[in-house]
């Protein structure tokens, strides 16, 4: 089987009389985007806005942020299993419109949601202000419960994008690449004297509004499962969650994973990249002990000599990261983590809520208490109202000149445990 990602970048976005890319800007037809959303009775209004990097502009309270694909071969969009028809992905060919994405906002849900800022400080803590962002702001129908409000933002975003993703179908690609997916002995025979890699993909799902959806499906209902690397381009795993917006893996984080891109054009090089384990993060310890004997059974039968494990969120969630390595490690394969660092403002609190000597080789994303001030902005699109109480807020940030001091965990993606941000920690 092949799958084959053609990307078509995008240098500007505007609004038009009609939904198209000309000239490398994609047009937006404002008025039938917003019927089309206004058909979830669960939304009472919705106001669609441009930001521009490099604007005065600063985002919040940010849910999800969406990059727009479509699957051009075959009708309806991505995201199988939620507001897409069932299908497998990751084979056969998608279309991307790089640069652009859809960002949601409105009324707060949960109060670990994030600020984009388009210029500033908080610029460089985020990946999403170099990009064009289409902001949706929702408001929802009076008396609906938090999952109702969260399940319609989740579903809008992703709908928007679908929609959006339509104007790649018929076009040409900018740049193509195509990854070759084989049955899992014949990656053995194919690479005999390559070291085997896998990677153990840690899905939020850890409680109420804790969600992540993988084929339209809770996590939180699954065990470890294998996954092909390439059906996450086509939405096979969504953002469904209000875990603190700094580490939170968005869908658009899903979209573009990191470690699995970095691993594919490694493949057949100097490694041999199997494909992905995916697992769920949970509350209890008997469900903790579950998953991580089942992930650990699951890397084994695999034939690998090492792994790599993301986690997403920090706290309780650090037991699930520590218990699958250790696990992994005592079966003789060799793991890295990835995580960030919840350290105290000062940076001398314990990193992580667990530890493992058998988890030697971590790679942090930085760490999420660190403070920093975010001058004013001329534009805010959603509200600032709830920047006192989101993750990494506080009574009294809010300073007399307009600007607002925040821990980098308020920022979406600024410590992200992916390894998609600009942020480290390193030991002297």
């Amino acid at each position: 089987m092949q799958f084959t990602l053609g990307t078509i970048f995008i240098e500007d976005l505007q609004f038009g009389h009609r939904t198209e890319v000309k000239d490398k800007t994609l047009y937006v037809n404002k008025e039938e985007l917003t019927q089309l959303l206004l058909q979830d009775e669960h939304l009472q209004s919705v106001s669609i806005e441009i930001a521009h990097p490099g604007e005065s502009v600063r985002i919040m309270p940010v849910k999800d942020v969406i990059e727009p694909r479509v699957k051009p071969d075959q009708e309806g969009g991505i995201f199988p299993g939620l507001v897409s028809k069932m299908f497998p992905a990751g084979v056969g060919r998608t279309h991307v419109l790089k640069g652009v994405s859809v960002v949601t906002t409105g009324r707060i849900v949960g109060y670990q949601e994030g600020i984009i800022d388009m210029q500033g400080p908080g610029a460089e803590l985020t990946p999403f202000s170099q990009l064009h962002n289409l902001v949706i702001v929702a408001e929802p129908v009076a008396g609906v419960t938090p999952h109702q409000h969260e399940a319609a933002l989740r579903k809008m975003g992703l709908r928007a994008a679908n929609y959006l993703g339509e104007a790649a179908r018929a076009l040409t690609p900018d740049e193509t690449a195509t990854y070759e997916l084989l049955p899992l002995h014949e990656y053995h025979r194919r690479y005999p004297d390559l070291p085997k890699v896998a990677y153990v993909y840690m899905l939020q799902s850890q409680g109420l509004l804790h969600d992540t959806y993988y084929y339209g499906v809770d996590v939180k209902n699954m065990v470890p499962t294998f996954m092909q690397p390439t059906e996450v381009m086509d939405g096979a795993i969504v953002s469904g969650n209000c875990v603190s917006a700094c580490d939170k893996n968005t869908t658009y984080h899903h979209l573009n994973n990191p470690v699995i891109h970095d691993l594919l054009k490694r493949h057949g090089t100097d490694l041999c990249f199997v494909g992905c384990v995916i697992t769920n993060e949970n509350v209890t310890l008997l469900d903790k002990q579950r998953s991580s004997d089942l992930a650990a059974k699951l890397v084994e039968y695999l034939g690998v000599d090492g792994v790599i494990i993301s986690e997403e969120g920090f706290g309780n969630p650090d037991t699930d990261l520590i218990m699958n390595c250790t696990k992994i490690e005592q079966k003789g394969i060799k793991t890295v983590l990835i995580t960030d660092e919840y350290a105290g403002q000062d940076g001398t609190s314990q990193s992580l809520a667990d530890g493992s000597p058998l988890a030697d080789a971590i790679v942090s994303g930085g760490n999420a208490n660190a403070l920093v001030t975010l001058p004013p902005m001329d534009r805010v699109i959603g509200s600032i109202d709830p920047v006192e109480v989101i993750a990494g807020g506080f009574k009294g940030n809010r300073n007399p000149d307009g600007s607002i001091t925040v821990e980098l965990q308020a920022i979406i993606g600024a410590t992200n445990e992916l390894g998609f941000n600009r942020l480290t920690a390193r030991e002297y």
